[in-house]
C-alpha cells in the first residue's frame, strides 16, 4: 500500500467484525486517517472509487488490539528506555496487531520514575507532531503505573522495597505524568487495603486518574468501599490476588459478582488455566473483560535469560520465571491472546470487545479508538483464518503488511 494520508484506499472484500456483529465480504473505505465507509457487498453504490483498492478476500479486519498493561518488548523495558527504545517496541507491536498502548511501569525509585514518565512523554509529542515522517507504529496513549501503592503480600515479581503507603495527598504528586499532550490517559494499579488505600482511590479519582485494584488481598468490605471511592477495574485478574475460598471470597469472588467492575486477564495459556477463562467469561461476560499482554522486555526474542528488575528472567517455552520461581510478566502478545479466545470458541464480535471496545472504554478514548464505524480512526488489524497478524493499519497508515502489497 501506498503511503499517502491524503488518498482514498478502499480495502475490499473483507469479513469485518463490526460492533454487533460481523459482516462478510465487506469494503471499507479509508480516508485521511479515518473510516469514511463500511459498505455492504449488496448496497446500491457498492462500487467505489478509490485511489487504491487492497483485496483482502479470506481475511477479517478487527479493530485495532490496545494493549493498556505492557512493560516492554524487544529487549526494551519501559523503565530504562529512551523514546527511541519505545519507538522500536511500538514498532514491535503494530506487527502483532496493536495500534495503541500504554507503557506501564513498575515501582522503583522516584528519579527512575522521573526519566521513564519523560521518555514516554517525548514518544507522545513526536507520534503526535503531524510533520512527523516516522513510521506508523503503535501509539502511545498515557502510561500505567503498576504500583507503587500495592500490597508486599501479593508482590508477584514487583520490587517490595520500593512499595509505599498513602499518607497525604502530595504522595500522588511523587508519580511524574506525561504533561503533554494534554488529555493523556493517567492509569494506576493500587491495592485498596494499604494503609490510607481509600483515601488514596479518591485522591487519585479527582485528579483525573483510572484505577485499577490489583496486588491485593483486600476483604470484600474494603473492595466495596474502593469501587465506591472509584476504583471500578482489576488488574490482571486471577494473578497477584489472594485466591478463592468458601469464607473469604476476596478480590477474585468480588470481582466475578461485581457487574460495574471490569477486569484485564492475560490469555497467554501460562498465567491462567483455559477453565478459568472460561469462569472470567461466564461471570464477567465479554462486556467487561480486557485482555492484556503484560509482556516484558524478553518478549519477542525467544527463550533464554535476561536481565530486568534487578533480576534474572528465564523464559523457557513461553513461560517466564525470575529467581524465586515466579511467574515475572510475559512474552506473549496481544494477538496471542485473541488466538487462544477465538480457540476457546469465543465469537470474533466478542474478541474484539476485549481486545479493542473495552480497553478504549476504559481510557475513556472510545470516540475514537476500539471499533471499526464511520468516522473513527482507521485503527485495523488483519488476521487470516489461522488467527495471525497480515496487515495493521493505524491511522490510515501501514504500519505491518505481509500481504505482499506494493
Amino acid at each position: 500500500m501506498k503511503e499517502n494520508e491524503q488518498k482514498q484506499t478502499l480495502l475490499r472484500g473483507a469479513n469485518v467484525v463490526l460492533p454487533h456483529g460481523v459482516s462478510t465480504e465487506t469494503d471499507l473505505l479509508v480516508a485521511r486517517g479515518c473510516i469514511a465507509r463500511v459498505i455492504s457487498r449488496d448496497a446500491a453504490d457498492a462500487h467505489v472509487r478509490a485511489d487504491e483498492v487492497v483485496e483482502l478476500a479470506g481475511l477479517t479486519i478487527f479493530p485495532g488490539f490496545i494493549d493498556v498493561h505492557i512493560h516492554g518488548a524487544v529487549g526494551v523495558d519501559t523503565m530504562e528506555a529512551t523514546a527511541d527504545d519505545l519507538s522500536r517496541v511500538a514498532r514491535f507491536l503494530a506487527r502483532e496487531g496493536v495500534t495503541a498502548w500504554l507503557p506501564t511501569l513498575v515501582p522503583a525509585p522516584v528519579e527512575d520514575y522521573a526519566r521513564a514518565a519523560a521518555s514516554i512523554e517525548n514518544l507522545m509529542a513526536a507520534q503526535d507532531d503531524e510533520r512527523a515522517t516516522h513510521a506508523a507504529a503503535a501509539r502511545a496513549l498515557g502510561l500505567h503505573y503498576e504500583g507503587p501503592f500495592i500490597n508486599s503480600a501479593q508482590c508477584g515479581a514487583l520490587r517490595p522495597p520500593y512499595f509505599r503507603t498513602f499518607k497525604q495527598p502530595t504522595d500522588v504528586s511523587t508519580l511524574p505524568v506525561a504533561a503533554r499532550p494534554p488529555g493523556a490517559v493517567r492509569m494506576i494499579t493500587v491495592a485498596p487495603e494499604i494503609e490510607g488505600g481509600i483515601a488514596l482511590v479518591r485522591e487519585l479519582k479527582a485528579r483525573g486518574w483510572i484505577v485499577s485494584i490489583g496486588h491485593t488481598r483486600a476483604d470484600v468490605a474494603t473492595l466495596d468501599e474502593a469501587c465506591a471511592a472509584g476504583a471500578r477495574h482489576m488488574t490482571h485478574f486471577f494473578n497477584a490476588m489472594s485466591p478463592l475460598h468458601q469464607r473469604t471470597p476476596g478480590p477474585v469472588g468480588w470481582g466475578l459478582l461485581s457487574d460495574d467492575v471490569t477486569c484485564d486477564i492475560i490469555a497467554d495459556g501460562h498465567h491462567v488455566a483455559p477453565l478459568m477463562l472460561r469462569l472470567a467469561l461466564r461471570c464477567k461476560t465479554p462486556d467487561r473483560l480486557l485482555l492484556i499482554s503484560d509482556a516484558v522486555a524478553p518478549a519477542g526474542q525467544g527463550d533464554g535469560e535476561f536481565r530486568i528488575w534487578g533480576e534474572t528472567i528465564k523464559v523457557a517455552g513461553g513461560r517466564t520465571a525470575n529467581e524465586r520461581g515466579s511467574i515475572a510478566g510475559s512474552v506473549s502478545t496481544m494477538s496471542d491472546g485473541v488466538r487462544q479466545m477465538l480457540a476457546l470458541g469465543v465469537t470474533p464480535c466478542d474478541v474484539s470487545r476485549m481486545a479493542s471496545a473495552n480497553p478504549a472504554r476504559l481510557l475513556g478514548v472510545a470516540t475514537d479508538y476500539g471499533t471499526i464505524e464511520a468516522g473513527k480512526r482507521a485503527d485495523l488489524t488483519v488476521l487470516d483464518t489461522d488467527g495471525r497478524v497480515r496487515l495493521t493499519l493505524i491511522g490510515g497508515r501501514v504500519a505491518f503488511d505481509s500481504l505482499g502489497n506494493a
